[in-house]
């Protein structure tokens, strides 16, 4: 049997931080993340479908380009776009929601990965997104990683000058934080995929 056929295939739906603003396809997230578990003895593609600008009102509206690639689990990493724009965050919870929900009714298991706001937006805007994330993570059961860039907003080298996006160094960063999250919901997906008949 091919190794394709034995890959779990994962779908990793967000904007430029899951597409790789500003750097080589290899070195985008899902790409150094798919090298991680290989290097951890995880067969797993990841199909890479972030979208530089995208908001959670686009991730839904392209909901179905995902679904019809059936993967066997989905990243789901969208709302900075949002947040940079200071869209309410219960439009944000929305919009999550309700790709999470089509998400589940197809039996596609999520891994949502939160980010934080900005510090100049004010902790009551900074406490209702986290929120947004901590809550459907508990409705839907679903791994949470509560701040994608955390380690790297900040830190020299780790993001290109525009001080937002992580370089290849920064996406590493990110890949090493989040990798153990990762191996457990593929793990989750792998036994589950053996009992289905």
């Amino acid at each position: 049997m091919p190794q394709s056929a034995l890959a779990l295939r994962l779908a990793a739906l967000g904007d430029s931080l899951t597409a790789g603003y500003g750097l080589p396809a290899g070195d985008a997230f899902p790409a150094q993340l798919a090298r991680a578990l290989a290097a951890k003895g995880q067969a797993v593609e990841i199909r890479n479908f972030g979208i530089s600008g995208d908001t959670t009102a686009g991730g839904l509206a392209r909901l179905d380009g995902v679904l019809a690639t059936a993967p066997d689990g989905v990243i789901l990493e969208l709302g900075a776009n949002d947040m940079l724009r200071g869209m309410d965050p219960s439009s944000i919870q929305a919009n999550l929601d309700a790709i999470m929900g089509r998400l589940q009714k197809a039996g596609i298991p999520v891994l949502l990965c939160g980010i934080r706001a900005m510090r100049n937006y004010g902790r009551a805007y900074a406490e209702e997104l986290a929120a947004v994330y901590t809550g459907l993570a508990q409705k839907y059961d679903a791994p949470l990683d509560p701040s994608f860039l955390d380690g790297v907003t900040g830190v020299p080298g780790m993001t290109l000058p525009d001080g937002l996006h992580p370089t290849a160094q920064g996406v590493a960063a990110i890949v090493t934080r989040i990798l153990p999250t990762v191996e457990t919901f593929v793990t989750r997906l792998g036994t589950a995929r053996a009992s289905t008949p």
